[in-house]
């Protein structure tokens, strides 16, 4: 049979020998197509809404949006909650909800953003403030800290991370500070303030790779999912103070394992990184925010052009 794919008497595909395998042991798909003349159909990407977090005391809440996310396929966790103090908020640092106002805040930015291609593009933004226009962003006056979990990390996974955080602060001139490893497990309740784990201070934002039993919807080529939290103080402006990046474990391990899949999985964490910030997709496919698989592995004019904006949030030393 030479390198076609047997089928037995039962109707199930027998793999035959001499594929090329993961390092997990598996045959990737793409090896099975290419063995029988085929080529991997293209995947549209999913949208997927979490569970809304638990509410706060004393204060308000607005819903959390759900959107899609990136580059090979993977759905996004858009946390945009806000959280607003009302009278009545519980001061004792037991109750304590939020960490003491200013934390790391300086008297200006911090870095400039990239200054937008003159060609522009299309771009488009996960939450919007309440004038409909000015978009919601991380603090540029403040750092904004991350935190790895390296269990299941793939091979040349941490520098997939360290390249797409360099490249993240260039465009939007956003100061990424890396706390180190964490043993923080991904949770869609995970709370935005934990003074026993990280101080006094926002929860810095926790990257994880994960497997399929901790997040089911990479069982369904999902390949990562990431968004950002939003708070506010009274009418203020919403401000991202922490999100989270999760990635699949087995598929990156899969695709890294592919040839040319070491650009692919950049671009994939390039995509999520680029939702943590506050992009949303568009329907242009020559950005990588379009929401369907193509050919597009960097930022582009529009991608750019919004990195930018977001970059240049407002300083919130309230917060």
């Amino acid at each position: 049979m030479g390198g076609s794919v047997r089928q037995q008497q039962d109707g199930r595909s027998q793999t035959p020998r001499g594929l090329r395998t993961s390092p997990t042991g598996r045959v990737p798909q793409w090896v099975l197509d290419e063995a029988v003349g085929g080529r991997q159909p293209s995947a549209a990407w999913r949208a997927w809404t979490p569970a809304e977090p638990p509410a706060l005391p004393a204060r308000k809440q607005r819903p959390w949006a759900g959107i899609g996310t990136a580059v090979v396929v993977v759905a996004v966790l858009s946390a945009a909650w806000f959280l607003g103090l009302l009278p009545g908020v519980a001061t004792t640092d037991a109750d304590r909800t939020a960490p003491s106002p200013g934390v790391e805040a300086s008297d200006g930015r911090l870095g400039t953003p990239l200054t937008p291609p003159a060609a522009g593009g299309t771009f488009a933004f996960a939450q919007l403030q309440d004038d409909g226009v000015t978009p919601v962003a991380y603090d540029p006056c403040r750092p904004v800290h991350y935190v790895v979990r390296p269990d299941n990390a793939p091979y040349g996974g941490e520098q997939l991370i360290t390249d797409a955080v360099a490249q993240m602060s260039a465009v939007t001139g956003l100061r990424f500070i890396v706390d180190g490893a964490t043993d923080e497990a991904p949770d869609e309740q995970r709370q935005p303030f934990q003074p026993d784990r990280y101080g006094d201070r926002w929860a810095p934002v926790l990257v994880t790779w994960d497997t399929v039993t901790e997040q089911p919807d990479f069982a369904a080529d999902v390949a990562g999912q990431a968004g950002s939290l939003a708070v506010s103080v009274g009418d203020g402006p919403g401000v991202y103070v922490t999100g989270a990046v999760e990635l699949d474990a087995a598929q990156f391990t899969d695709i890294l394992s592919r040839p040319g899949g070491q650009a692919v999985a950049r671009a994939i964490v390039l995509h999520e990184f680029a939702h943590l910030v506050g992009l949303d997709h568009v329907d242009d496919p020559t950005q990588l925010m379009y929401p369907t698989t193509s050919d597009v592995l960097d930022f582009a004019a529009g991608d750019l052009a919004g990195l930018s904006r977001l970059g240049a949030g407002a300083c919130e030393p309230s917060l």
